[in-house]
């Protein structure tokens, strides 16, 4: 499995890769690998990283398609979805990314991940209610595994915060799943 999560500097990109990845090889049974860029700015500036899980060791840590796309930031949706496979997953953050008709190949899903944050208290939660959606839609990871790896990759102080963020947007992305199933 090819994916991608990108956004902007400060968003939290990188850690959510890097707690997906964890909780796929520590946690999941499977491999993974994760690779990342940043723009020219420390935050602000593009960023994103690629995975690749996989049930037998990765052979190559790069993607040229990904099988699932994360765009928490507009200029990252722009610059990545040209990269999603045909049919492939496309997970946004529907406050900041508008994604028009450019993903009407893509099996497109949205959260509010910023709003649902900052209800928590801190925007800085968005990422982690991201992966929980992601766990939730894609089904590449259970959410057990995910919330097995958080800890360590939080600070301990905010360890529950960051339980609460995940269930979350866990249960935003089976609440949306069952509401697609009923139609």
């Amino acid at each position: 499995m090819d994916i991608r999560l990108s956004g902007f500097g400060g968003q939290g990109i990188i850690k959510s890769g890097l707690l997906i990845g964890k909780a796929a090889s520590l946690f999941g049974c499977k491999f993974a690998t994760t690779t990342q860029s940043f723009g020219p700015e420390a935050r602000g500036g593009a960023c994103s990283v690629q995975l690749v899980i996989d049930d037998l060791p990765v052979q190559y840590p790069y993607i040229h398609q990904t099988d699932i796309l994360v765009s928490m930031s507009q200029e990252a949706f722009n610059k990545y979805i040209v990269d999603l496979k045909k049919e492939g997953f496309l997970l946004t953050d529907s406050d900041l990314v508008d994604i028009g008709k450019a993903a009407h190949n893509a099996r497109a899903y949205a959260i509010p991940s910023t709003r649902f944050a900052e209800e928590l208290g801190n925007r800085i939660f968005a990422n982690i209610i991201m992966v929980g959606f992601f766990s939730a839609i894609t089904k590449v990871l259970d959410q057990g595994d995910v919330l097995d790896a958080l800890p360590g990759s939080v600070p301990a102080r905010f360890l529950v915060k960051n339980q609460e963020a995940l269930r979350r947007g866990y249960d935003f992305g089976i609440s949306l799943l069952s509401e697609q199933a009923a139609d």
